[in-house]
């Protein structure tokens, strides 16, 4: 399935796609991801651990760059794991297009995913509410890394808080019910004259 989410950080493009090419700092900026060794060659290996709701999945797998262009200010990098329990496994391609924009740079996320065992068994509209959440944790993680890099803070400690529980069930659930609001009661809204 592919999911694409827009997000906003306030710093130049230069500065995020800086940021970017700095694929620890990036895994540290996401919601329950751990590198767990650098392989050469832009290979990682890593854990990715979430909940939904009674489901908690832990995934060790690789993470690999496939393509960097730095004129465009696109990432392509390749990603796949396995559930440590064997529950299921998980594979990705995201592609970041960074452009910049008034407000500072817009990334472009594009998440290919593809779900199989207990993670699959949600429908694609939660996978996606999920995802979306995980993004914005991830872009204020991305945020917050890069002011505390420019006042020379040590970010060693700014670790990204794990992927879990009812906060983002509750967010998930908000973006859902929003999806039906809109699908079902904005098509028959009054018309103005």
């Amino acid at each position: 399935m592919l999911i694409e989410n827009d997000v906003v950080v306030p710093q130049p493009v230069d500065k995020v796609w800086a940021f970017f090419n700095d694929i620890p700092q990036v895994a540290a900026s996401l919601p329950g991801a751990e590198l767990t060794e650098d392989l050469g060659d832009d290979s990682y290996k890593g854990k990715v651990a979430i909940s939904m709701g009674p489901v908690k999945l832990a995934f060790d797998g690789l993470a690999k760059v496939l393509e960097r262009d730095d004129a465009a200010h696109r990432l392509v990098i390749d990603g796949a794991g396995a559930d440590e329990k064997g529950r299921g496994q998980a594979s990705m391609v995201l592609t970041a297009k960074l452009a910049p924009v008034p407000e500072g740079t817009r990334a472009n996320l594009a998440i290919d995913l593809t779900l199989s065992g207990a993670a699959a068994q949600y429908g694609r509209g939660m996978v996606s509410d999920v995802t979306s959440v995980l993004v914005d944790q991830f872009a204020g993680n991305v945020r917050r890394r890069i002011e505390a890099i420019d006042r020379g803070e040590d970010v060693s400690s700014l670790r990204a808080r794990p992927a879990s529980g009812l906060s983002i069930g509750f967010q998930a659930a908000k973006l859902a019910l929003a999806r039906v609001f809109r699908r079902f009661f904005l098509p028959y809204r009054p018309q103005p004259r």
